[in-house]
């Protein structure tokens, strides 16, 4: 079977699949697959895909890498951070107790089963955070209000039934009012309640713990470039309690041993990754894509960082009515073309959206900038390039058809 290094393309087998050869600028999104693959994850998972394994001997192994890759005493893969998420909060629940990981979710019996969370970190990144919660038979208890958290709305939500606290890093997050994770960490750690941190889209891998977490969930399948997956690390005793949930609610949650070893191969390239090459690369993406835009009417575009700091940044492009497009017209415009071009477009009623640079393959920016002014210099709009942004659920709801 012909792969996309056989090519040099990497459309073949999303046309044997009747699939869109989409070009992503939206970012490392789970609804696009992710990201692309790291050629050591894939020989890995090639690998270890005929082998047969003991599969707790294979996390023990895990353990050690991602131990020595993010400072943390253990960890161990899973199938995504949903999961780690849902296993974390239940290893905070149960301990080491199987008898107790076999009757969650619904028989917490006298477990501590209260999840302490800012209201303003209660978001949907394709589901909502505090179902994850919920999974493991825990109660969301909400901080603050949505644009402030005070310390004592947290120290007075803990109680004699606090499992755990729950601090989300996400640009999805309300950016500001919220309490810091040094912040948090303290009042939580003085009443004794560990710390879960949520880190699925985020470049540091030491950080968290350094500042006070007790245990963090990275995703394995966005900027680690790995296949999907979830990573949790931190305390050896809250991480071998979550590990544990595989006896009960993890086990619909399970990973396989393809891509445990994809995740460990994507962990150690990331020692290795030329990091400064790749941002250079995504600098000249940026430029390119603002310079093709330069003296449009209506279009402005001004280059920002990443809301959470990670090392890396997008082209902000604001749309007014001049260009005779909206900014969810002019999305769609692009994601109707040949190729689709897939903006990150959660803004979009906003007057905004994002180009994301890192997830391009070669030749695949200057297609982007060429459809920008192709689009935005021709005579005729589409009909709807006036179109203003709805929610609409029709089309999940038809699938699969």
């Amino acid at each position: 079977m012909k792969t996309s290094s056989d090519t040099g393309s990497n459309t073949t087998i999303r046309e044997r699949l009747g699939l869109r050869p989409i070009i992503n600028v939206s970012g490392t999104m789970t609804a696009l697959g992710a990201s692309i693959i790291v050629p050591e994850a894939i020989s890995a998972m090639a690998e270890m895909a005929s082998q047969w394994v003991e599969m707790d001997d294979l996390q023990r192994a895990a353990s050690t890498v991602v131990a020595r890759l993010t400072g943390g005493e253990a960890g161990f893969i899973t199938a995504c951070c949903a999961s780690g998420i849902t296993m974390a909060i239940a290893g905070a629940m149960t301990g080491t107790s199987l008898l107790a990981i076999e009757r969650l979710p619904d028989d917490t019996g006298d477990l501590k089963s209260e999840v302490v969370i800012q209201l303003g970190h209660i978001v949907n990144y394709g589901a909502p955070i505090d179902q994850s919660v919920r999974v493991a038979g825990a109660r969301v208890v909400p901080a603050g209000t949505v644009s402030v958290t005070q310390d004592y709305h947290v120290s007075e939500a803990i109680n004699e039934r606090t499992a755990a606290a729950l601090y989300v890093v996400a640009h999805h997050t309300v950016q500001y009012g919220m309490l810091s994770l040094e912040e948090f960490g303290d009042i939580c750690h003085a009443k004794g309640v560990p710390v879960i941190v949520d880190a699925a889209s985020e470049y540091d891998l030491r950080g968290f713990l350094a500042r006070g977490a007790d245990v963090v969930i990275y995703s394995g399948h966005k900027f680690l470039s790995g296949p999907t997956s979830g990573i949790v690390t931190g305390r050896k005793d809250l991480v071998r309690a979550a590990y544990l949930q595989n006896r009960g609610v993890a086990r619909a949650m399970k990973v396989g041993k393809e891509s445990i070893a994809g995740t460990m191969a994507a962990l150690e390239a990331w020692e290795k990754r030329d990091h400064a090459g790749i941002r250079r690369r995504e600098e000249a993406a940026l430029n390119l894509w603002k310079d093709a835009l330069q003296g449009l009417p209506g279009i402005a575009a001004i280059i920002i960082p990443d809301p959470t700091a990670n090392p890396l940044d997008r082209l902000q492009i604001f749309v007014t009515p001049e260009s005779r497009f909206t900014a969810a017209g002019l999305a769609s415009a692009l994601a109707a073309g040949s190729p689709p071009i897939i903006v990150r477009n959660h803004e979009v009623e906003r007057g905004h959206f994002f180009l994301d640079p890192c997830n391009l393959h070669p030749g695949e920016a200057e297609i982007v900038a060429e459809r920008l002014r192709a689009v935005l210099t021709a005579k005729e709009r589409p009909a709807d390039a006036m179109k203003v942004a709805r929610k609409d659920s029709s089309g999940v709801l038809r699938w699969p058809d």
